[in-house]
């Protein structure tokens, strides 16, 4: 039976470090190897399972010539990287010249095949049939880093499938394949040893370039497999150097992440104590910020002015140049017919907004997201690992970027003519109950809780709401329309990803406002 668990955020502080730095780099290799076979039972699922194909030509493992021939050449190294591997040892014992010639042979061979799948290309952005660039999107950068195994081909398919679900443009950095042994090999030593790799360093040129442009006032960072590794370590970089309020543009949204680790550092210690002290307690911004009216398009308001009520009577104003929605005040007497929703703003992030996407059975989630989040050491050495974490078990729970994370949780709608058209507007994964994890939070205040989500969607008006009347958001994309109204938290009242679906987008507090906490 298909079910979701939610792990809040780490709180993070002095009792939590960065696994990376507490032990030395070949020791944590070698229980990442340990580790390996502990969970290799749930090798298969990889690739399983081999159907359905809903998003057809996106899918990895649908018959097209273009997948088989990936497969074809992704089987072929596969064979020669185990033969090699295993008769390695054998080398010490040929004479110096024979081994430089084999190894020669070996590794040219090695490239030749790999370069038939990555191509000479290391960015890509996505067809503009499946997302044209529109006014209201641009002040948006969508980025993509890809995983394990991935080609051309299969990161051309990714980000088409990423722009006609979400309808932006997507650029694509290409984390380029020599093979699934050699990646994983590749995996070790990126997450133990902190390498970047090339791609590492192309990616975080990119996604520096874009937080540094003023066109854009949003940057989001989308990550699966390997690439979670990857986009990491391009985020401790971030995080060292630039200055934040442009960190505080980037949001990051990652699928069956491999790495160990993943650092959004709070900007003050106070919210910090405070959320740690309250780890159940929502930030709410108090009385009078309340109404939030939404539409597809965030830059059709043409100015934002809100105000906040202080308890001294006083109010607190900003503007933001149009940027986000207007906030007006809504009193509790106050009557409105459409489905009404609030928003909790973030506990004062480096990094607004975290979100990552797992499945119970994908080996590469096993190894690097969920090890580290569910650990029920609550010592020093917890591994630090931010970000909300969305864990499913369903029967279509494999590692597929297309063909099993995003048509199991964002699967396609198709129009009368039987054509892929964009995001379904309901999905048995976002319309399911939240269960709240307890595996890996045995002291309460190591992470928030539910009630402290700072993208937290959840319609006002359901029996046993969450939603206070006097702090409420207005919106288009949270219409109820699927009659659910029994007053439990599903997937879709938490996941800020799924707001921006089919060109929509969530409702963005300004900076000001993202950074109040509640004085308690």
């Amino acid at each position: 039976m298909d079910r979701t668990e939610f792990f809040g955020s780490q709180v993070g502080g002095e009792s939590v470090i960065n696994y990376s730095y507490t032990d030395m780099p070949w020791r944590l290799v070698m229980w990442d190897i340990y580790n390996f076979f502990t969970f290799s039972w749930a090798l298969p699922w990889i690739l399983w399972p081999v159907r359905p194909c809903d998003g057809d030509h996106f899918d990895e493992l649908s018959f097209t010539w273009q997948n088989i021939w990936c497969i074809f050449l992704h089987g072929i190294l596969a064979i020669i990287q185990l033969f090699f591997i295993l008769t390695l040892p054998l080398v010490v014992l040929l004479p110096v010249w024979t081994a430089i010639i084999w190894l020669s042979i070996f590794f040219i061979v090695n490239w030749f095949l790999c370069l038939g799948l990555n191509g000479n290309t290391y960015t890509f952005t996505s067809d503009p049939k499946y997302a044209p660039a529109l006014d209201e999107h641009a002040h948006e950068q969508w980025i993509f880093l890809n995983g394990v195994a991935v080609g051309e081909a299969w990161l051309k398919s990714n980000i088409n499938r990423l722009a006609l679900t979400f309808k932006r443009p997507v650029i694509g950095v290409h984390n380029r394949t020599t093979g699934i042994i050699f990646d994983v090999v590749e995996c070790l030593i990126q997450r133990n040893f902190s390498y970047a790799t090339s791609d590492v360093r192309v990616a975080y040129k990119i996604v520096k370039d874009k937080l540094y442009n003023p066109q854009y006032t949003k940057v989001v960072f989308i990550l699966h497999s390997q690439g979670g590794i990857e986009g990491g370590l391009v985020l401790d970089w971030l995080l060292q150097e630039l200055p934040q309020d442009l960190l505080a543009k980037l949001e990051v949204y990652t699928f069956g992440n491999a790495s160990n680790h993943f650092n959004n550092p709070h900007r003050h210690n106070d919210s910090l104590q405070t959320e740690k002290k309250y780890p159940k307690t929502s930030n709410l911004i108090p009385t009078a910020i309340t109404e939030i009216p939404l539409t597809d398009s965030p830059v059709e308001a043409q100015s934002l002015t809100s105000k906040r009520r202080l308890s001294n009577g006083s109010t607190f104003s900003f503007d933001t140049n149009g940027r986000d929605p207007t906030l007006t005040s809504l009193s509790k007497e106050s009557t409105l017919s459409r489905a009404t929703a609030y928003t909790v703003p973030s506990s004062d992030r480096a990094i607004a907004h975290v979100e990552h996407y797992a499945h119970t059975t994908d080996f590469v989630a096993l190894w690097g997201i969920l090890h580290f989040v569910t650990t029920e050491r609550a010592s020093p050495e917890m591994p630090r690992y931010i970000g909300r974490v969305f864990n499913r078990t369903s029967a279509r729970g494999g590692h597929q970027f297309c063909q099993h994370y995003l048509n199991g949780m964002f699967p396609l709608a198709r129009d009368t003519k039987g054509e892929l058209a964009g995001c379904a507007e309901t999905s048995e994964f976002m319309n399911s109950i939240v269960k709240v994890a307890r595996k890996g939070t045995e002291k309460e205040d190591m992470r928030e809780g539910i009630e402290n989500g700072w993208s937290m969607i959840e319609p006002a008006g359901r029996r046993d709401s969450l939603a206070k009347e006097e702090v409420s958001v207005h919106g288009s994309f949270h219409e109820d329309k699927n009659g659910i109204n029994d007053g439990k938290v599903r997937v879709k009242d938490l996941s800020r990803l799924w707001q921006y679906r089919n060109g929509r987008s969530p409702p963005d507090l300004p900076g000001e406002l993202r950074r109040m906490t509640m004085e308690l």
